[in-house]
């Protein structure tokens, strides 16, 4: 069934959902379960290069405590993951991984955004669905 698993893990509440539903799929298949985050671009046209170092320092902080504590629930339920932290376009970052790894499932949070917000920018999980190699699963 499912041999390689990736959660795109974004620090959200579904994001969160999306791991404890990875974790228990990586038990039932006897897969091995991957964690990645992807941090956007950081700014193009910093003013200093303090205030680029700053950007990076926080979202560093940040990605490296979503890790950290993906890390810890997986190794209390007795699962081992893979943490991997990726820069770029969440979109593009996240399927290249997929590709590059040869994950068969996919495993995204929903983040239950209004439709209006949708229509206007899409939806980086309709994207992912849309664009993944392989087989996806959305958790609400």
């Amino acid at each position: 069934m499912f041999k390689k698993i990736l959660l795109a893990h974004d620090g959200s509440d579904g994001a969160r959902r999306a791991h404890r539903v990875s974790v228990e799929l990586a038990k039932a298949t006897g897969g091995s379960l991957h964690v990645l985050c992807v941090q956007e671009d950081l700014p193009k046209y910093a003013e200093t290069l303090i205030e680029l170092d700053d950007v990076k320092q926080r979202s560093d902080r940040y990605f490296g405590s979503v890790l950290r504590e993906a890390e810890e629930y997986a190794r209390e339920q007795g699962i081992e993951i893979a943490t991997h932290l990726s820069v770029g376009h969440e979109v593009d970052a996240i399927v290249r991984f997929a590709v590059e790894g040869g994950f068969d499932l996919l495993v995204l949070g929903y983040h239950g955004h209004s439709a209006i917000s949708e229509r206007l920018f899409g939806s980086t999980t309709s994207a992912l669905v849309m664009h993944a190699p392989c087989s996806t699963l959305v958790v609400k």
